[in-house]
């Protein structure tokens, strides 16, 4: 790699690395380290091809999709211990309902499966259609629509208290009398 390549790639770790941590991050089920190595080597593969890359953050984000999709599809999966209650992290707490919810969204990501975590984290933290969720998977529309469908419903089931958490940031907001909202379970 040229010193002109060099300096971009550097530019785009500097200034992307953070919004690809966070999707690395969910993609790997709240952990940190797992998702912090899922970008670390989308990063390898993006400078080794640095020069041929047109759209450096859709090539790498591909890559990471690609990179999480291989985990799960492995003959041998990492063996990991559940717990009923997860270790504490040492962070101070925040009192705020987002912060909550933002908590209890990441310990419900982390009990789904692989392929569940991947399919809610692409269709609805990226919000990318089921059209290129299904071309990132390599699968058909209508599989991403089931995945999507079972991957909500067993949330629902592993995570209640995100309906809880929910409505409670609902009833903060103003009403409109003119449109009810309906809650579906």
């Amino acid at each position: 790699m040229d010193a002109e390549a060099q300096e971009s790639f550097r530019e785009f770790v500097a200034n992307r690395s953070s919004a690809l941590l966070k999707t690395a991050v969910l993609l790997s089920g709240g952990d940190r380290h797992a998702g912090e190595d899922l970008l670390q080597n989308a990063l390898i593969k993006a400078a080794g091809r640095w020069h041929r890359i047109e759209e450096p953050e859709a090539y790498v984000r591909q890559v990471l999709y690609r990179q999480q999709v291989s985990r799960w599809r492995l003959k041998w999966p990492r063996r990991e211990l559940s717990v009923a209650e997860p270790p504490e992290t040492g962070t101070a707490p925040d009192t705020s309902g987002a912060a909550e919810l933002r908590l209890v969204m990441r310990g419900a990501l982390a009990r789904l499966t692989a392929r569940q975590r991947t399919v809610l984290v692409l269709r609805y933290f990226e919000d990318l259609p089921e059209g290129e969720v299904a071309r990132i998977l390599g699968c058909s529309v209508g599989t991403v629509r089931s995945a999507t469908h079972r991957s909500l419903a067993r949330l629902r089931v592993l995570a209640p208290e995100l309906a809880v958490l929910g409505l409670a940031a609902d009833e903060q907001r103003p009403s409109c009398d003119h449109s009810p909202v309906e809650v579906r379970q």
